[in-house]
């Protein structure tokens, strides 16, 4: 059987967006290495390593505030140099497996649809886990946009979208300290959407496309009775995280647990008449000349 040649860089452009992504950063710029004709990053103001990484790697840097998830990535679209005819939209932790990169070279190359989407799977603690998802990440360049949400954001592409071959590891979290903080700061910004009654990615509707079958659970998820056992029961046993042993239930008990984060957030910022939670300052400061200082 002859071995199709790989045609390196391929004619796409990666982009990425973070805020203290240094503990990532090498490891998604290795991966890609080579094989995206240009890489762009858009950084929140990172206080790591992050953006010092990036341009040693010869990444695209520009930095801007942080506003919401589709907002940043909406002003990465309309506003980077991007000169690739194709984009693809890659978090800094997740990692593209040899049989994903070569089914995205084949798939640009033949053009035969507008955008292309792929499994994605999920690894935590380091192992991997049978959850995969379907998702839209590669798309003709300026053909995309994303819904407008602070959270959760989803690529819109008008025209035909094809699925890949391959998988796209994402390894979420490099330990339960870092999983927990970013699950606090997701149920928040979650819970306020919620009090704020914001609208949803698209329109919930039981019998439309994947996307519009999620917005409705989520919808109509807090009238459920027992929700929260319900979650962990559905990717314990139906989506068969039993099959990753200890691992698989850990997960599914914490994930069962960030459903729940985010409605008693929610009711408590209904009660205080809060929209949002203040943020609290974390770590050190730099030493107060107005006062004495010891080692």
């Amino acid at each position: 059987m002859a071995v199709r040649e790989e045609k390196w860089p391929v004619p796409i452009a990666v982009i990425m967006i973070s805020l203290n992504e240094a503990h990532n950063m090498a490891a998604v710029l290795d991966n890609l290495k080579g094989w995206a004709q240009e890489v762009f990053l858009v950084d929140s103001y990172s206080a790591d390593d992050t953006v010092d990484i990036a341009l040693a790697n010869g990444v695209h840097v520009v930095q801007r505030k942080f506003r919401g998830f589709g907002d940043q990535w909406n002003f990465a679209l309309k506003s980077l140099p991007i000169t690739a005819p194709w984009t693809m939209k890659l978090d800094p932790d997740e990692r593209l497996t040899a049989e994903l990169k070569s089914s995205i070279e084949e798939a640009v190359a033949e053009g035969r649809a507008d955008g292309f989407s792929l499994d994605r799977r999920l690894w935590f603690m380091g192992k991997a886990l049978p959850v995969r998802q379907n998702i839209l990440r590669v798309w003709k360049t300026g053909q995309c946009r994303f819904t407008d949400v602070a959270v959760n954001e989803h690529p819109i592409v008008e025209g035909r979208v094809l699925k890949v071959s391959g998988v796209m590891e994402h390894h979420d979290s490099p330990n339960l300290h870092h999983w927990y903080h970013k699950q606090n700061q997701y149920s928040s910004a979650e819970a306020a959407r919620i009090v704020a009654k914001s609208g949803f990615a698209q329109t919930p509707a039981l019998l439309g496309t994947p996307l519009q079958r999620r917005m409705w659970v989520k919808k109509w998820f807090d009238r459920v009775p027992f929700r929260f056992f319900g979650v962990f029961v559905y990717y314990y046993l139906f989506r068969g995280l039993w099959r990753a042993g200890w691992t698989g239930y850990a997960w599914s008990r914490l994930r069962s647990h960030v459903y729940m984060m985010r409605h008693f957030k929610a009711v408590e910022m209904d009660r205080l008449g809060q929209s949002s939670y203040t943020k609290v300052a974390s770590g050190t400061g730099a030493a107060d000349s107005r006062v004495a200082q010891f080692d």
